[in-house]
């Protein structure tokens, strides 16, 4: 099958783009679902910030309106960096490594002190665990022959 200059079959995004697109979108819709009263329990406990927050996504996720916040604005920067190969590459990768300090971060606060600012609990820690991972593993791993590092572009090379 005839490629494009990406490394795609012609009409179809490379799969890093793909994979970016998909986890921007779940990261804006779980950032707009913790507003939501009833996808989230205990939403009139929520707070702005802090561990005092009781509001939880689901019955599970510990959230406040900054930890929304975040999501929802992760969410938008990852669809707009995922219009290109190197964007998503660096909201996947950079995505994942950030969740990860977050996982560490996470381990390492006294949860019942100010610097739990955003708030994490247990179920959190090990979503940001995965995520952080998941990320990871796929802005690194999906090349598509494009910004992988490999040989260098030069001018007579391309079609």
């Amino acid at each position: 099958m005839a490629r494009n200059a990406r490394g795609a079959p012609p009409g179809r995004k490379p799969a890093v783009q793909f994979a970016a697109v998909a986890a921007a979108g779940i990261f804006a819709l779980v950032g707009v679902l913790g507003f939501i009263p009833g996808v989230t329990t205990d939403y009139g406990d929520m707070t702005f910030a802090g561990h005092h927050s009781e509001a939880r996504l689901l019955g599970l996720f510990q959230v406040s309106i900054l930890h929304n916040a975040l999501h929802l604005g992760f969410g938008l920067a990852g669809l707009v960096l995922a219009r290109t190969v190197a964007g998503a590459r660096i909201f996947l990768a950079g995505g994942g490594a950030l969740y990860l300090g977050l996982w560490l971060y996470g381990f390492a606060i006294d949860r019942e002190s100010v610097l739990n600012f955003i708030p994490v609990n247990d179920a959190d820690n090990y979503l940001h665990l995965a995520l952080g991972f998941g990320m990871l593993a796929l802005g690194l791993l999906l090349s598509n022959q494009v910004g992988t590092g490999g040989r260098l572009d030069r001018p007579f090379d391309r079609p």
